[in-house]
């Protein structure tokens, strides 16, 4: 039987999912996080986060046991005409997505790169130990 760690924040993103299919049924498909690609190589994992209308400066990356927390914050935009939305489906000034990368990814050398509003995420594989053959001595 393996064991599978537990990942709360799976749970919290397929509750959103199930609210969000919910409230398209009624034509109503609020963008709640921006949408995202996790994927793996071979020799690293990917996370690649869609952000349009966010500049770096307002992206914000953290990283704490093998849980990878992006946040955005964008400053208040001040609108003069009053606006009646009939859908409104862009994110709105905050957010924030968590992942929780394999135990083994290499969380020390996770690097950034923002680039037509895809942040990308990289976290390379460890290396992993190779067998070596232990010449047994005389005491």
């Amino acid at each position: 039987m393996a064991i599978v760690r537990w990942a709360p924040f799976q749970e919290l993103d397929s509750i959103e999912r199930r609210m969000r299919r919910a409230f398209e049924e009624f034509g109503f498909a609020p963008a709640l996080v921006p949408a995202a690609d996790v994927y793996e190589t071979d020799g690293e994992f990917v996370v690649e986060i869609e952000v349009p209308g966010y500049e770096e400066r307002e992206l914000e990356i953290e990283l704490s046991d093998h849980t990878l927390t992006v946040k955005g914050e964008r400053g208040e935009k001040v609108e003069k005409a009053e606006k009646t939305f009939r859908l409104h489906e862009r994110l709105e000034r905050a957010f924030e997505r968590r992942f929780a990368l394999p135990l083994d990814a290499d969380t020390e050398r996770v690097t950034a790169t923002f680039h037509k509003g895809v942040l990308e995420l990289h976290a390379p594989k460890v290396e992993t130990a190779k067998p070596r053959k232990v010449a047994i001595g005389k005491p």
